[in-house]
């Protein structure tokens, strides 16, 4: 199939070039694919490559509005007409590896390379760039340094040769760990050792502003679209809380008070669009984001694409887990032991405690936000979060190490009362509320949380997430795997997840391998529960030796989980032939379980 298929990439790249004035021609890409496929260092099975090699070929044949999953499972997979994405994972599966493969390898082996192929998340789509499109980003990183030429550079001592000053800047999730690191580093030198904020002044809420967006034509529609685009970016981040925006930066004196400025462009090749954005810490202009956005006025009206982009930048650095909370957690060093930090130092650790979910990082985040609902006891933010602090002493006591008591369910509730009575309409306020009463049973109450915060923030990509699984695991599997799905698309965190609640989703629909698929990587991380859910699917599959490993990690690392099986469970689903399909495939595995009660 290889030939035949680089043998149409060829023929395509012949045709047309779409990209043409905007990045590499349509034979560099072909090259490059090549070049890619040849590598040791491409670490893909052959349907793996077969998938990269389909995408790249259509959409240089100027098909990629077809590049759906029912189509790529059906050509690259075999799979039959009646397949379903929403149950069969493949497609989505096979994207993530894709993207893990070639992140890997142009940090490994192609760093060198001219030509930088991506998948973006959210779509299979494959985007092309030069790996050095950014002299703008390269001259400021160049400036950085040589202002402090006695700190130490993130990347120093990486020959010049292997990694190009500014190649880590790239535009593109396949940078994505060097941007991290450069965003860290940046953070800490304006923490402790550049004028302007300490690291006291980094507790306070960031500030943004928006900057006009500039264009590379003067036509009227890329003027429009740029104007348009800059206001729909400032009325995204002006809904979600935990940043100020501020319009005027020049106005008073709040120009030394803007931390971030988003920066962004417009360049337009015929009907194709691409919408480039970046942002620039204000104290030392670090990039700590970049990333760029292709459209296509044919497919899409302007409003349609001005909205979507500036959903997905919004998104991408102001949601939790984003860039400006990632930057300014960097700034702050064991917020729970400073207690002169304030309460958006608090959700910065909170966010960041999800990552690892330690019962150290537990307690020390719980401390901080005692300590700022008694310094601000008006933060309906501190209040909600509180609230889930309180309430993973419930849902993740295994992984935790807390003990069973009833004392953690009730300070979580009166935590999330308290947050509601500051901000009813508040939706990470409304979530807090949902995952109380959902733990307390009152199913009704906490899907009607959920709905009114889903309704108040649709765009709010965690909220969305937890309302899916909610909905999941009351029952209602349809529409609550579509949410969780939508949630995995646009990547909301923490890692694994909603990768977990997938694996829910199959086995409780009977789809046991995409189930098992999920599972595995949702990353279990020492998670009790999680290796429980694998237990079931691998003895609903029949797996016996797989499942005896698991169970042999179970009873070795969670004794009281296995003792107490069908509690936890019933914690977690609600309906009773939910709870009994988990359990048969406990049962098929070899676990005895307890009858209930009145049986």
């Amino acid at each position: 199939m290889r030939d035949l298929v680089v043998g149409a990439i060829m023929r395509n790249a012949t045709q047309a070039n779409l990209f043409s004035s905007l990045g590499p021609t349509a034979e560099e890409i072909c090259r490059q694919v090549q070049r890619i496929l040849a590598s040791e260092e491409f670490h893909a099975p052959q349907r793996g490559r077969n998938f990269l090699e389909f995408v790249v070929n259509e959409t240089l044949a100027g098909r990629s509005n077809f590049l759906k999953a029912f189509t790529i499972a059906n050509v690259v997979f075999g799979r039959e007409a009646s397949f379903d994405p929403q149950n069969d994972p493949v497609v989505r599966i096979e994207a993530g590896r894709i993207r893990k493969a070639l992140e890997r390898y142009y940090l490994v082996a192609g760093q060198a390379d001219e030509v930088v192929i991506t998948v973006p998340k959210g779509g299979y789509v494959p985007h092309f760039e030069y790996a050095c499109d950014t002299p703008a980003l390269n001259d400021l990183e160049n400036a950085r340094i040589a202002e402090r030429p006695d700190q130490d550079h993130p990347l120093q001592g990486t020959p010049s040769e292997a990694l190009p000053v500014g190649r880590g800047l790239r535009y593109g999730p396949v940078a994505a760990c060097l941007l991290l690191l450069l965003s860290l580093a940046s953070a800490l030198f304006a923490a402790w050792g550049v004028p302007g904020r300490s690291p006291l002044s980094a507790a306070s809420v960031p500030t943004v502003t928006v900057e006009i967006f500039t264009e590379s034509s003067s036509t009227d529609s890329s003027s429009d679209i740029a104007r348009g685009l800059r206001d729909d970016v400032i009325g995204q981040l002006a809904q979600l809380h935990g940043i100020v925006v501020v319009a005027d930066p020049s106005a008073g004196d709040r120009a030394a008070a803007v931390d971030y400025a988003l920066q962004g462009g417009i360049q337009m090749d015929g009907s194709r669009l691409r919408s480039v954005a970046r942002l620039v810490r204000q104290v030392n202009g670090a990039v700590i984001w970049a990333d760029n956005f292709d459209a296509d006025l044919l497919a899409q009206n302007k409003l349609e694409i001005q909205a979507e982009v500036a959903r997905q930048i919004a998104g991408a650095i102001a949601q939790p887990h984003g860039a400006i909370f990632r930057a300014e957690a960097a700034m702050i060093a064991r917020p729970a032991q400073k207690a002169d930090l304030d309460a958006h130092a608090c959700t910065l650790a909170y966010y960041s405690y999800l990552q690892t979910m330690t019962a150290q990082n537990h307690s020390a985040v719980r401390e901080c936000l005692q300590q700022a609902t008694r310094r601000h006891p008006d933060n309906a933010t501190s209040w909600a979060l509180m609230s889930l602090v309180y309430l993973d002493e419930v849902r993740f006591r295994y992984k935790l190490g807390t003990p069973s008591s009833a004392q953690p369910l009730a300070l979580a509730a009166a935590a999330a009362q308290r947050a509601a009575s500051l901000a009813p309409d508040n939706p990470r306020v409304l979530r807090a509320v949902m995952l109380v009463n959902f733990f307390e049973g009152d199913i009704d109450k906490a899907l009607a949380a959920g709905t009114a915060a889903y309704a108040a923030n649709p765009n709010d990509v965690e909220v969305a997430g937890e309302y899916g699984l909610r909905l999941a695991m009351s029952g209602k599997w349809q529409s609550g795997c579509e949410l969780i799905s939508i949630a995995l698309d646009k990547n909301a965190g923490p890692k694994g997840y909603y990768e977990a609640g997938m694996a829910m989703c199959g086995l409780m629909r009977g789809d046991i391998q995409a189930a098992e698929q999920w599972s595995r990587i949702s990353d279990l991380d020492g998670n009790p529960v999680r290796h429980l859910a694998l237990l079931a699917i691998l003895g609903a599959a029949g797996k016996m030796d797989e499942a005896k490993l698991e169970q042999d990690w179970l009873r070795s690392h969670a004794p009281a989980l296995m003792t107490n099986i069908r509690q936890e469970i019933s914690l977690r689903l609600q309906r009773p032939e939910d709870q009994e399909r988990f359990l048969d495939g406990l049962r098929a595995a070899g676990v005895a379980i307890d009858l209930p009660l009145g049986r």
